[in-house]
């Protein structure tokens, strides 16, 4: 398993994660919005092939880190929308990112562990990879935390770093 996403095709970004389990406890912290709040973002979600999802970014709320970089202020407080496009409990969840792809969550038992694969495809540009990629690894950081009972890594300080190394691994065009 690589610490780092890869680039498995010219629009598509796959990152693996070894979680603690059990699957449902993994599912819950996908789809229960207070739970999916300590580590990407809150919102509902209707968990049905075609249902709506919604999320509402505060990133301050994930770590003790408050304060973001310049670049990222204007995210803070964020509203995205998208529509489920695949739904089966507890192993897979597929969705419309905003106008940026579509997400798809596969999660497999591996004893008391669980492995997370997220595949973020229709990519629309290096620049949305790298942010995506840089994103999401932040993010599953945050959940490992929160999943091991551990303080969330601070947030900002994480996505900087991540970011750096992002734009070194993404091949440019």
């Amino acid at each position: 398993m690589n610490e780092f996403g890869v680039v498995t095709h010219p629009d598509t970004v796959r990152i693996e994660r070894l979680l603690p389990g059990p699957i449902e406890r993994v599912w819950d912290y996908l789809t229960d919005s207070k739970k999916r709040g300590t580590w990407l973002a809150t919102g509902k979600m209707e968990l049905r092939v075609g249902g709506k999802v919604e999320f509402e970014f505060h990133h301050a709320d994930l770590s003790a880190e408050k304060i973001a970089p310049e670049k990222f202020r204007k995210n803070e407080g964020h509203v995205m929308s998208g529509q489920i496009t695949a739904c089966e409990p507890p192993r897979l969840l597929s969705y419309t990112f905003g106008d940026a792809g579509e997400v798809t969550f596969e999660l497999t038992p591996k004893g008391k562990d669980v492995l997370l694969v997220l595949t973020h495809r229709r990519l629309a540009d290096r620049k949305t990879m790298v942010g995506v990629s840089t994103g999401w690894h932040s993010h599953l950081a945050i959940l490992i935390d929160v999943l091991n009972g551990d303080e969330p890594r601070p947030f900002w300080t994480t996505v900087t770093k991540t970011e750096a190394e992002y734009e070194k691994r993404i091949p440019r065009a």
